[in-house]
């Protein structure tokens, strides 16, 4: 069950209910035993032994000398938090790494877990399994599941598993060919809500104000599969007649005869249009070609077709999630995509406006806590009063900002938590880190606040380089201001 607060008051009410319960304990039947073979060669091994004042052996032996359980799900699909009988108290990173390898194994407080993909992570890395965490094809796609009892064993050598690759379905007959994708581009939609049990996150579209837009246009329900793409260079070429809509950043768009031609707006040809993005639908011909320059203004552009992407959904969506790996593949230059041939009783939307796009950087609101009580006044005022600056390695998983380190209030280390999009982490190094649509769905570092979700959208159109600031506000009022620090036109709030 997910609970979707309206106001700050209704998450509190919640809370003094849920504190309230006084649940029996009732003796439960052992789960099943699974054993994890574990080559420990981890990159954090040797420091984490000196970190703990033990030996190298020592660790492996305390790692694999026991019986774990597995307590709860969460950070990611297959990713599950094992606790054991003798207590680890093992910190986190002072800064998480951006990629930690598929299989590997880490521990952080009292927890071991395996990372079932590619994926960022504060835990100390001290092996990896080929083991397969998670597999959407099986029964019960989390090889640990909450209960299991698990046993790691060393081995020298791991023996890879085959995993079986599902084949592409054929191509359609009419749809959108992909000549270029530009630095990324994926399908997504409005996301998977109410499958964080399960470590699934609700992804979606980073701006989603953008996609729905976009569907708008064109006259699809909003909530229909569309392409986002990140930094432009996305070149489409019709298959039969279009429809299409382009929304979110500001790009030069043009339209060519063909894949041969490069019409670009600069030239200002009968079919070159400026960024016609916020207004109007545009009518490809079978064989033209549409192409997204390098943004003037934001970050990512969402290109809707008639009919709505036709893309095979798990979890009641189709959206991309580049942390679980759940969803289609990000889009590759020579594919065809399906655009469906079903109309819809609405008409494109002619006249809608989106709203107007950062510059060089913006301010969001953020209500403090869960975890503001971690942090020193001075900390605080500091996250409230200076200019952040987003860094390089952002991405849909989490946006991180350099600045001035915030300080804690109180030593150790947090048990895990849930987390939410719009969350600010601060990791151990004392920088902050904006949990976005791909957000693992639990973490470790503690939240200092959670930005409005009406900003969500803001930041996603923020290159790297951008400034953030942020304004508390109170749980009560979300998205009431202009939060564009540059000048701009009217734009429509599409979360409203």
């Amino acid at each position: 069950m997910e609970f979707i607060p309206a106001t700050g008051r209704d998450a509190a009410r919640l809370a003094d209910q849920v504190a309230a319960l006084h649940p029996e304990t009732h003796d439960r039947q052992q789960g099943p035993l699974i054993e994890i073979e574990v080559c420990y060669d981890g990159p954090d091994l040797d420091r984490l032994a000196t970190l703990l004042g033990w030996s190298r052996d020592a660790v492996i032996t305390a790692h694999t000398g026991q019986l774990w359980t597995a307590a709860f799900g969460g950070f990611a699909p297959g990713f599950t938090y094992c606790v054991a009988h003798r207590d680890l108290d093992v910190p986190r990173r002072r800064t998480p790494r951006t990629a930690v390898p598929a299989g590997s194994v880490g521990l952080a407080g009292a927890f071991s877990a395996v990372y079932p993909r590619t994926s960022p992570g504060g835990w100390q890395l001290i092996g990896r399994t080929a083991a397969a965490l998670w597999d959407a094809g099986r029964d019960s796609p989390a090889l640990i599941a909450p209960g299991t009892r698990v046993r790691y064993r060393a081995v020298r050598d791991l023996v890879q598993t085959t995993t079986l690759t599902r084949l592409d379905h054929p191509d359609p007959a009419r749809g959108l060919r992909i000549l270029t994708t530009g630095p990324q581009s994926l399908i997504t939609d409005l996301g998977r809500p109410g499958h964080a049990d399960v470590g699934v996150a609700e992804s979606g579209a980073m701006d989603r104000g953008a996609a729905r837009l976009a569907n708008s246009l064109v006259g699809n329900p909003v909530a229909l599969p569309v392409v986002e793409n990140l930094g432009g260079g996305l070149r489409v070429q019709a298959v039969g007649d279009q429809m299409v809509a382009v929304t979110g950043a500001r790009v030069p768009l043009s339209i060519s005869a063909d894949a041969r031609q490069h019409t670009t707006a600069a030239q200002h040809t009968p079919t070159a249009q400026h960024c016609p993005h916020c207004e109007h639908a545009i009518r490809l011909l079978d064989g033209q070609v549409l192409a997204l320059g390098v943004p003037e203004a934001g970050l990512r552009s969402y290109l809707a077709g008639r009919g709505g992407v036709d893309a095979p959904g798990l979890f009641g969506s189709a959206a991309t999630d580049l942390m679980s790996g759940i969803g289609p593949s990000p889009l590759r230059a020579g594919q065809l995509l399906a655009v469906s041939t079903t109309r819809w009783a609405s008409s494109p939307q002619p006249g809608t406006r989106p709203r107007p796009l950062p510059a060089s950087g913006a301010t969001v609101g953020i209500m403090l806590g869960p975890r503001d009580d971690w942090f020193t006044p001075g900390a605080l005022a500091s996250l409230l009063s200076q200019q952040w600056r987003l860094r390089e390695d952002s991405n849909r998983i989490g946006l991180r900002l350099d600045g001035a380190p915030l300080e804690r209030s109180r030593p150790g280390e947090l048990v895990s938590e849930g987390t939410v999009a719009g969350a600010v982490q601060v990791t151990t190094a004392g920088t902050p880190v904006i949990l976005m649509r791909d957000h693992p769905v639990t973490g470790g570092y503690p939240v200092i606040g959670v930005v409005e979700a009406a900003d969500l959208d803001t930041l996603a159109q923020l290159p790297a380089g951008s400034t953030v600031r942020f304004e508390r506000s109170g749980g009560d009022t979300v998205g009431a201001r202009n939060h564009v620090n540059s000048p701009s036109t009217g734009r429509l709030d599409h979360d409203g």
